[in-house]
C-alpha cells in the first residue's frame, strides 16, 4: 500500500513552525479571540506582548487551535467551535485543560483528519509497520506525495516528523526547552522502542479515555462516513479515521465499549451482535455536548445538583 494511497484533501506538513501544542496554548488563543477575531491577532506586532510568546510561537498556536478543532477560520475570521467553547470559556468545562478528556478530544481530530496534520494522520492510521523511525516514515510520506502530486521537500517532511515526535513521545529529560511537556505527550501514545531512533504505538485499552470521548468521537467519524444508519465493529476498529485506529485500541477494548452505548444514548445507538454481524445501529440522535459533560466530573455534577 505504500505509496499508493490517494487523498481527497491535499496534504500539509507544515505550519507549526517547528513546535509542538503546549498546554496553555488553547485557553490563550481562547481568551484573545473572544467570538471571533481577525486570524491577524497571531501575526500582528504586539501578538508577543498579547501571548507571551514570540512570533514563530503565535503563529503555531493558531496552527494548533484549528488543527484541534476547537476553533476555526473563515473569511480571515478565527472564532472558537461549539466545542472549544463549552470547554475553553471561563465556565466551560475544562478551560485551564486540566482533565484527560479535553487531551483526547485534542488528539482525536489531530490524529483522524488528514486536512491540517497529514503526518499525524497518516502514522495513526496508514502505517502498518509495527515499529518505524523518523526515515522510514519520512520516505513514506515522500512516497504519499509523490502519489498525489503534492509539493513537499523531504527536509519539509522531516521536520514534520520531528514536530510530530516531539509532540506524542514523553521525554526524560525536563530540562530541556521543552520544559513544558507538549500537551499529547500526557497521552502516552508512542514510545521509545528500542535504541538507535525507533519509535511504537502503544496499543490497547486506555484507561484515561471515557466512554463518552469515545462516543464524541465515534460520532464525528460517523458523521464522516457518508451518512449510514449502522457501521460495523471492524471499520470502527480499523478504518482509516476511525477511533480504534486514532485511540489505538485493542479490539476487545472497542467491543466493550460499543457494548455500553445503549446506556449513554439513551437508547439513541444499539449495539447488536447476531448471527456474527456485530454492529452499531443510529436509531435516534442526542446532544452531543450532552454526552461530554459525563466526561467531565464538574459538569456533570453540576447538570445533576
Amino acid at each position: 500500500m505504500r505509496g499508493k494511497i490517494r487523498f481527497d484533501s491535499r496534504g500539509q506538513f507544515a505550519g507549526h513552525e517547528t513546535f509542538p501544542l503546549r498546554l496553555l496554548w488553547l485557553k490563550k488563543a481562547y481568551d484573545a479571540v473572544g467570538d471571533g477575531a481577525d486570524a491577524r491577532t497571531f501575526q500582528e506586532q504586539d501578538a508577543i506582548a498579547r501571548f507571551g510568546v514570540g512570533r514563530n510561537m503565535a503563529a503555531s498556536m493558531r496552527y494548533w487551535a484549528l488543527a484541534t478543532g476547537f476553533f476555526s477560520e473563515e473569511d480571515r475570521v478565527i472564532a472558537p467551535t461549539p466545542l472549544g467553547r463549552s470547554i475553553l470559556a471561563d465556565n466551560g468545562f475544562d478551560p485551564y485543560l486540566e482533565q484527560a478528556a479535553t487531551i483526547w478530544l485534542a488528539h482525536w481530530r489531530v490524529a483522524s483528519t488528514p486536512e491540517m496534520t497529514t503526518t499525524a494522520y497518516y502514522a495513526f492510521n496508514l502505517l502498518s509497520a509495527i515499529e518505524f523511525d523518523p526515515a522510514m516514515l519520512v520516505e513514506e510520506l515522500f512516497a504519499l506525495v509523490e502519489t498525489n502530486g503534492w509539493r513537499a521537500t523531504r527536509g519539509t517532511l522531516k521536520r514534520d516528523v520531528e514536530v510530530f515526535l516531539r509532540s506524542y513521545v514523553r521525554r526524560g529529560d525536563s530540562l530541556n526547552e521543552d520544559a513544558a511537556e507538549p500537551l499529547l505527550a500526557e497521552l502516552s501514545l508512542i514510545r521509545e522502542a528500542r535504541l538507535g531512533g525507533w519509535y511504537e504505538f502503544v496499543r490497547g485499552p486506555k484507561p484515561s479515555l471515557h466512554d463518552a470521548i469515545f462516543a464524541y468521537a465515534l460520532g464525528d467519524y460517523w458523521d464522516r462516513s457518508g451518512g449510514a444508519t449502522t457501521l460495523t465493529a471492524e471499520q470502527i476498529c480499523y478504518a482509516p479515521g476511525s477511533p480504534g485506529r486514532a485511540f489505538k485500541l485493542d479490539e476487545d477494548n472497542v467491543v466493550t465499549r460499543l457494548m455500553r452505548l445503549d446506556d449513554m444514548t439513551n437508547g439513541a445507538w444499539q449495539w447488536v451482535d447476531t448471527a456474527g454481524l456485530r454492529q452499531v445501529q443510529r436509531i435516534g440522535d442526542f446532544e452531543a455536548m450532552s454526552l461530554l459533560a459525563l466526561a467531565y466530573p464538574r459538569a456533570h455534577l453540576e447538570a445533576a445538583a
